[in-house]
């Protein structure tokens, strides 16, 4: 049994969307269709701002957050949309018949209708990969090493990131399977009051943003 799920540092997530687009890539995400959005936070003005210019901003991925208690898995008809022992939340293409209410139902607009094969798709948090005890995509290629991945039962601290360095080795195997560095190990400090979800409406979000010294907008 695990909870897994990502958090992500967002005082050290640079915009490049590298995550957003190694996605679509591995998954084969159609045109269109995003299984996981990099939205920008603001341009919008700072606490005690005096002037017109003294503005901040951040960025913020989105993507299926893995919830505890689903909305998606509790309207599908077919049991398409199942919560697994791993903590993750799973489309079963057999089973779905496309009537999108699983997409309606989410608190995110993160499901996605595959016009093709006429079925709902969404982030897997990379299972493919995961089940061989590798990193998900978007893990691996983030470009400001803000994205970290691991089992919330043993806490985000112990989430696992590749590591960095010029002594690493980069080979492509490796990045999926070895050279990892911790949460812990690797980001600034921060509190308990700089750790927020996206919000909860009773589905009990699972994925985490790390932001210090900003105001966090994702209740918005």
């Amino acid at each position: 049994m695990a909870n897994y799920a990502i958090v992500t540092d967002l005082n050290r997530c640079v915009g490049c969307l590298a995550c957003m687009v190694s996605c679509k890539v591995v998954n084969n995400v159609p045109i269109g269709s995003y299984w996981n959005k990099v939205l920008r936070i603001g341009p919008f003005l700072k606490e005690g701002a005096t002037a017109t210019n003294d503005v901040d901003m951040y960025y913020l991925p989105v993507q299926c957050q893995h919830c505890e208690d689903p909305e998606c898995v509790k309207v599908c008809p077919t049991g398409a949309s199942q919560k697994m022992p791993d903590g993750t939340v799973q489309v079963d293409k057999s089973k779905c018949i496309g009537c999108q209410f699983c997409a309606m139902s989410c608190p995110y607009n993160v499901r996605y209708l595959n016009e093709e094969e006429r079925v709902v798709e969404k982030c897997t948090l990379c299972e493919q990969i995961t089940a061989q005890g590798g990193l998900p995509q978007c893990v691996i290629q983030c470009g400001g090493r803000a994205r970290f991945f691991g089992d919330l039962d043993n806490g985000i601290e112990s989430f696992e990131a590749p590591a960095v360095g010029y002594d690493i080795d980069c080979s492509y195997d490796n990045l999926y399977t070895g050279n990892r560095v911790t949460l812990k190990e690797l980001v600034e400090e921060y509190g308990e009051a700089d750790v927020h979800h996206l919000p909860d409406v009773g589905n009990g979000p699972h994925f985490g943003y790390i932001l210090r010294n900003r105001d966090w907008k994702g209740e918005e």
